[in-house]
């Protein structure tokens, strides 16, 4: 299948080589082929798009047009967002949250809302993996990155608080990139841990994100065919890589020796103590927030609520506020000790997920190699391209240092164009 790409379907557009409208019809086209077995939107309205499309300084803007897909825990005016529940089925917010307002502004055009899971959590939701139907998308950003895998979108935003964005970009075999905690506002999308959630983006390449971040929030994150010279790369396993198949690590192995082969100082790095300790915090912070943040609905709407997440806030409701505070400071002493390891490397590479998308629908994957990233607030950055020996998407994860953005794209970059096609 093909993908759309953004930053050069941007250049096309401003050089008038195309349109928005041609665009658009492009994407309305390959939606009407795919999503009747993909099921990655919520909500779609083309008409509004189209109508949208004809503005006459549309080109000249920083998305010049682009189609995007918005991940259906974010607000939208025009648009239902259901944030994945029945509680919610047909909700009209008065407002676009401010990650939806810049994305109009910079002249990305939202055609519709992608499936997120139930309130971004673990319920599995209707989306299929589009690189092989019978194999989960993962979730929770599981259309937004089902949506781009298919060719139907250019561009996606999506959320993580664990692994939510680059899980399913490594299942679906695209570009997902979580930048440094807050580089894009989370206000107007529905609360999971205040702490943790962030905001993201999906495409095809390592430089189509990047352009869409500089165009979104007007920072120098634009690379283009920049690379990173000579980086340093430290090779990360974690303690928990007993528990990454044979095909994850053979994905990072190749990862590292590409690399290498393009100029990148590459080594084995074992993580300090203090940020080993802390991958435990991400679940105590996570839910404990949780619990108040659905504390309303699990009081009056419960049975509204999966029996899974249920069970899941009544359980995260017994965190002690002592406990909590605990995991906070540990998670402090992380980022801290965070600076002296990227005092050694450029960035850090390390696994996406366990494995390539596990078959069936039963689970949304896990995201045990995404989670202290998170906490740490890090950019972190999926790199597509590798794959199992029957097809199947195998990402690896390039991490870079907290509010080095741009220093993160370049080396991953330089890794995407390393990995053999």
């Amino acid at each position: 299948m093909s993908l759309l790409l953004a930053r050069d379907l941007a250049a096309d557009l401003r050089a008038g080589r195309t349109t928005p409208r041609a665009v658009l019809e492009d994407v309305a086209q390959a939606i009407a082929a795919r999503e009747g077995e993909v099921h990655a939107f919520a909500a779609l309205d083309l008409d509004q798009a189209r109508a949208a499309a004809d503005q006459a300084d549309l080109a000249a803007r920083p998305l010049a047009g682009l189609p995007v897909g918005v991940k259906d825990i974010i607000d939208t005016r025009d648009l239902p967002t259901a944030y994945g529940s029945p509680l919610y089925a047909g909700h009209r917010p008065r407002n676009d949250a401010p990650v939806v307002a810049m994305t109009r502004r910079a002249g990305g055009l939202i055609v519709g809302k992608t499936v997120t899971t139930e309130f971004a959590f673990l319920k599995p939701s209707q989306t299929r993996n589009p690189r092989r139907l019978t194999h989960s998308p993962g979730g929770s950003s599981a259309g937004s990155a089902a949506a781009v895998a298919a060719g139907m979108l250019p561009l996606a935003i999506g959320t993580q608080t664990a692994g939510s964005v680059i899980r399913p970009a490594a299942f679906c075999g695209v570009t997902g990139y979580k930048p440094t905690f807050r580089l894009l506002p989370t206000l107007g999308m529905k609360t999971f841990s205040w702490h943790l959630d962030t905001m993201g983006l999906f495409a095809a390449r390592v430089r189509d994100v990047a352009f869409a971040a500089a165009a979104i929030t007007g920072r120098d994150l634009d690379i283009g065919e920049e690379t990173a010279e000579r980086p340093r790369i430290g090779i990360v396993r974690t303690t928990r890589a007993g528990s990454a198949s044979a095909q994850a690590h053979a994905a990072l192995d190749t990862a590292a020796r590409a690399a290498e082969a393009k100029g990148a100082r590459v080594f084995d790095l074992d993580l300090p103590e203090e940020l080993e300790a802390a991958d435990a915090a991400q679940p105590i912070i996570q839910d404990f927030e949780a619990a108040l943040s659905f504390a309303d609905e699990l009081a009056y709407d419960r049975a509204g609520l999966s029996p899974l997440l249920a069970a899941h806030l009544d359980a995260a409701s017994q965190i002690a506020p002592d406990t909590y505070d605990q995991a906070r400071r540990t998670a402090k002493r992380a980022r801290q000790k965070l600076g002296d390891v990227f005092g050694e490397v450029d960035a850090l590479l390390t696994f996406s997920a366990p494995g390539p998308a596990p078959e069936g629908f039963a689970t949304t994957g896990s995201a045990m190699f995404c989670r202290l990233w998170t906490l740490l607030g890090c950019p972190a950055i999926n790199i597509a391209g590798l794959e199992t020996a029957d097809g199947l998407p195998v990402g690896v994860q390039l991490v870079g240092r907290f509010g080095r953005d741009r220093q993160a794209l370049a080396v991953a970059n330089l890794l995407e164009s390393a990995i053999p096609r």
